[in-house]
């Protein structure tokens, strides 16, 4: 019997293994859709960017092949407590880095709106937003694969500086529209591409939640409180 758990327990370990490595994938695939679809933003480059919201494609892919991993771990590994905690949160995690991905996707759908050519100023403040995103997204993956509870909660805490980054563009783009009517359209486009970054950042956020209560089985607003 105690051989039996003992496979058991070593098939688990080798699944999850497997699925973390997965969604690592997941993660890695986001990041770089985020990094692109800024350079796509910054430089105007359309044609890239068609090409990495057609890409979008292959994160559903990974997303789908997850759910399918987690649905046939639990169904031959049966596992519990602990080990449950860690297949479910691996399955919304999944979830988020895809959402993720969207919002990366939705960036570069915004550059065949702004103008080929011509100083738009507020655009310059974009890349630093999109640099602590890309940093929070970075750094829930590696809490994730490492259980790492405390490095969740680092994450959080980072939240709240990108919100004020977000409402400080949101702030300077109403002005750009206000001392120029001209302004107003590439500006709105901004303030999208802004938003999908704050939202970024909120699904980073609730990665680390989810990492926090696998590892303690605890949520992390209780434990802040």
């Amino acid at each position: 019997m105690e051989q039996t758990q003992g496979h058991t327990l070593k098939a688990f370990d080798r699944d999850m293994a497997e699925l973390r490595e997965l969604i690592t994938d997941m993660g890695s695939f986001a990041e770089a859709a985020i990094t692109e679809a800024m350079r796509c933003l910054v430089e105007r480059d359309a044609a890239a960017a068609a090409e990495l919201v057609e890409a979008d494609v292959q994160l559903d892919d990974l997303e789908a092949e997850a759910e399918r991993r987690v649905v046939q771990l639990i169904a031959l590994r049966a596992p519990m407590a602990d080990d449950l905690r860690d297949v479910i949160a691996a399955l919304k995690i999944a979830g988020e880095c895809e959402r993720i991905g969207d919002y990366a996707k939705n960036i570069a759908r915004r550059v065949r709106r702004l103008p080929k050519k011509g100083e738009i100023e507020p655009l310059s403040l974009l890349p630093e937003m999109a640099r602590i995103a890309l940093s929070m997204v970075h750094d829930v993956l590696a809490a994730f694969v490492g259980r790492d509870a405390e490095g969740a909660k680092t994450v959080c805490a980072r939240d709240d500086a990108l919100d004020d980054f977000y409402e400080s563009i949101f702030r300077t783009l109403l002005t750009y529209m206000m001392e120029n009517s001209q302004n107003i359209g590439a500006s709105t486009t901004l303030l999208f591409v802004a938003k999908n970054l704050e939202r970024i950042g909120d699904h980073a956020t609730n990665i680390a939640e989810t990492v926090y209560f696998a590892a303690t089985g605890e949520r992390l607003v209780d434990s802040v409180n």
